[in-house]
């Protein structure tokens, strides 16, 4: 009789620390499907903003960006560009490339950042920094970081292939000629 005076407790014991394994870990369970939940709504607003851009919709500028928000274009920028700085660098990309296209290959996202590597392109059929049309396709690749605070998009870090990008327009890139001694 006195085995099971020290057999029950021990049992309720072993009982009750599997009881709370199983909490804490249900808990930690609950805490992951959030996380990833949060990720896929992150990844969402990311592609509907690249899908309003290929729309040429400016307004997605206001609808899904923070007022705040700044895009740091490189992504070393130390000062971004706000969203109507931003929205004003795609009117003007689009009048020198009308059909400008966002394809984006890949995309991740880990918290409150979603990364994007896209390929850009299209035809210039309009006046793009001072070089006046040539008619030429192009196609670069790009990195794109964005952070995601309440449903809008709080800033970017980018990083394009701007030199293979104006090369293909027919800008040379040329070494500076040494000063003669």
């Amino acid at each position: 009789m006195k085995k099971y005076l020290y057999v029950v407790p021990l049992a309720l014991v072993f009982c009750l620390t599997i009881a709370c394994q199983d909490k804490a870990a249900m808990a930690e369970l609950e805490k992951f499907k959030a996380q990833a939940a949060a990720e896929q709504q992150n990844m969402a607003l990311v592609t509907k903003v690249f899908d309003e851009l290929n729309k040429k919709n400016t307004e997605v500028y206001q609808e899904l960006y923070a007022p705040d928000y700044g895009w740091h274009f490189p992504s070393n920028n130390p000062k971004g560009l706000t969203r109507e700085e931003e929205k004003g660098f795609s009117k003007m990309l689009w009048a020198g490339f009308p059909d400008m296209r966002y394809d984006l290959k890949e995309m991740v996202a880990r918290g409150d950042k979603v990364m994007v590597r896209f390929v850009s392109g299209g035809t210039h059929t309009g006046e793009y920094q001072g070089l006046p049309p040539t008619g030429k396709k192009v196609e670069a690749s790009g990195m794109w970081i964005g952070q995601v605070t309440d449903g809008k998009i709080v800033n970017a870090k980018e990083d394009f292939d701007v030199l293979g990008w104006m090369q293909q327009l027919g800008m040379e890139l040329k070494p500076i000629a040494a000063k003669k001694k």
